[in-house]
């Protein structure tokens, strides 16, 4: 096994559409949400456009899909209405996605340490990870909430990578949308991106580091390899 150096590197994972199958409870909530103004449901195919900066956002995404804008007063009633909602059915239909489970055990026996940083509302996120039984796995899971700014500001992933005691020199991001890669150039992180989740655009296209169809690519090997060449950058 590749063990890691003794300043143990850091993997950051985004929570929805990276760590975790989602979508069939995000649609579920979604649509029990935005019928009570008249909308009709949403589909899968419809998720890549709304998903990636938390409830509030979906639901206005929604109504300007749809062509009937939500208001500031509405707004607060039908998050409530959302949240409530995906808690009672949490987690639902939601799962970690193929390989991912072995690839933490993987990377935590070869002494990683491993974050969430989600703009999903942290409660949320604490939650469904407690009801997956995956908690343990992570150092620190930060929402989207959790700070004054979320994804793609840099603070949001570098007050993760401070939460669970990282160095951001020595930390990795992965993810599956735009927010992830550009959370992680603004950081200066090394990122990686999954093909498998909500992203509207193919995730090569947005220039991460690497692209890993499957977790059972995520190995110590990879992320010593980024690691690698960032601190290369960073020195020329």
């Amino acid at each position: 096994m590749t063990r890691a150096p003794e300043n143990k590197a850091l993997i950051v994972f985004d929570l929805d559409g990276t760590l975790l199958d989602t979508s069939v409870d995000l649609v579920d909530s979604l649509n029990h949400t935005i019928a009570t103004i008249g909308l009709v449901p949403v589909t899968y195919d419809d998720l890549t456009s709304l998903v990636g900066q938390g409830a509030r956002v979906m639901i206005e995404r929604a109504g300007r899909m749809q062509d009937r804008p939500v208001s500031q007063e509405e707004l607060p009633s039908l998050v409530e209405r959302f949240v409530d909602h995906y808690i009672a059915n949490m987690p639902g239909h939601t799962r970690p996605y193929p390989g991912l489970v072995a690839a933490m055990d993987r990377l935590k026996a070869d002494g990683y340490a491993l974050a969430v940083c989600t703009n999903k509302m942290e409660g949320l996120a604490t939650s469904l990870l407690q009801k997956l039984e995956l908690t343990h796995y992570f150092d620190a899971v930060i929402g989207g909430d959790t700070f004054e700014y979320r994804k793609p500001d840099a603070r949001h992933l570098t007050g993760t990578i401070e939460r669970a005691s990282g160095d951001v020199s020595r930390a990795v991001m992965i993810g599956d949308s735009i927010n992830d890669i550009a959370v992680a150039k603004n950081a200066g992180v090394p990122v990686i991106a999954v093909p498998f989740g909500f992203s509207d655009v193919p995730v090569a296209s947005l220039d991460p580091d690497a692209v890993i169809a499957h977790f059972d690519e995520l190995t110590g090997e990879l992320v010593e390899s980024l690691l690698k060449g960032s601190a290369a950058k960073v020195a020329v």
